[in-house]
């Protein structure tokens, strides 16, 4: 069965986003770049909810010429050809090879057919959602070195459940993963 992996980048007192939305905090050196795309070379399925889908829609297709950064070149053209989900009740329609799921049971299905995993990006109302269902298999969650104080949470209120750590490790001497598995 397919896994569906949580990537998310986090300040280390909890917010995926600033008090105004602001996501300009988040540094990917050449460490972190590598380990983000192993994380695509798993998937061949990219998972977003409706905030995180409009950024990465905005910024990818053409990532390259806004900003010609070693990430940019390599992840761009994996972006755009890879399939896309956005888990949203009121996005109309979505370009790049995408479909709207409207209900988040409809992963579970999406789950169970052939393929490689699913790597859900950011949008932790749909990481909220899908944990609830427990059909989140791995967290990796990115720390930086940043105090927003205050936004959004990176972990919405769920149930209980019990997770391993599996990985722990520096990159490019500023960030922080730490990876657990559902248990």
């Amino acid at each position: 069965m397919r896994k569906i992996m949580y990537y998310v980048h986090q300040s280390l007192d909890g917010f995926i986003e600033g008090p105004n939305g602001e996501f300009d905090w988040a540094q990917l050196g050449p460490e972190l770049g590598a380990y983000s795309m192993s994380l695509t070379e798993r998937a061949d399925l990219f998972l977003y909810g409706r905030t995180v889908w409009e950024m990465m829609s905005s910024y990818w297709p053409n990532a390259e010429a806004m900003n010609p950064d070693q990430h940019a070149i390599e992840f761009a053209p994996v972006w755009r050809r890879t399939p896309k989900a956005v888990l949203s009740t009121t996005l109309q329609s979505a370009d790049w090879n995408t479909r709207i799921i409207r209900v988040a049971d409809e992963l579970a299905a999406i789950k169970e057919q052939p393929g490689k995993d699913i790597l859900l990006t950011g949008s932790s109302t749909v990481a909220a959602a899908l944990a609830e269902r427990e059909l989140l298999d791995e967290y990796h969650v990115i720390v930086h070195p940043v105090v927003l104080g205050g936004g959004k949470p990176v972990h919405q209120p769920t149930g209980r459940r019990t997770l391993q750590l599996v990985d722990s490790r520096t990159f490019d001497n500023r960030t922080v993963l730490l990876r657990h598995d559902l248990v």
